[in-house]
């Protein structure tokens, strides 16, 4: 195995994880702009998850938190996705599938584990049939799908 070689799944994952996350973030920039919240304000809501309250008075320090931790968070997501299909390769073999439902089970954990053991200061919302739908959907494209094909893309069987 040549350097190239070995570097190719951090590669698949770093990639995965970063188009991942900037394909989501601006999902949430235009979807909370049509409430009339800020660029800024859903990257302080993404640091309120540490930060509580107070992340809302931090400017572009606690926004620069918020925007860390998303891309961490889906770099961390493409490195278990990656660790799963080293032991499943169907899910490189079926990636646009696989890569769906594994966007939705981020989905659900985000909100229904990670929200309320988080320190955000607001309670989430109701989860309507018609927020589910968009929230699955919006999850197994924007990030489930570019993580499995770059896992697909830049790993090895």
């Amino acid at each position: 195995m040549n350097s190239m070689q070995s570097h190719r799944p951090v590669l698949a994952i770093v990639l995965g994880g970063f188009i991942a996350a900037t394909i989501d973030i601006i999902y949430a920039f235009v979807s909370n702009g049509s409430y009339g919240r800020s660029p800024l304000w859903v990257l302080q809501f993404v640091a309120s998850g540490w930060l509580g309250k107070e992340s809302f008075q931090g400017g572009w320090t606690s926004g620069s938190i918020g925007l860390a931790s998303h891309y961490a968070i889906l770099i961390v997501a493409a490195a278990l996705y990656y660790a799963a299909s080293r032991i499943s390769p169907f899910l490189r073999s079926q990636a646009v599938a696989w890569g769906c439902l594994f966007g939705i089970a981020i989905y659900v954990f985000m909100n229904f584990a990670v929200w309320p053991l988080s320190a955000v200061p607001f309670k989430n919302p109701p989860h309507t049939a018609m927020r589910l739908v968009e929230g699955f959907a919006s999850h197994a494209l924007f990030v489930g799908v570019p993580i499995a094909l770059c896992i697909r893309r830049w790993t090895r069987s």
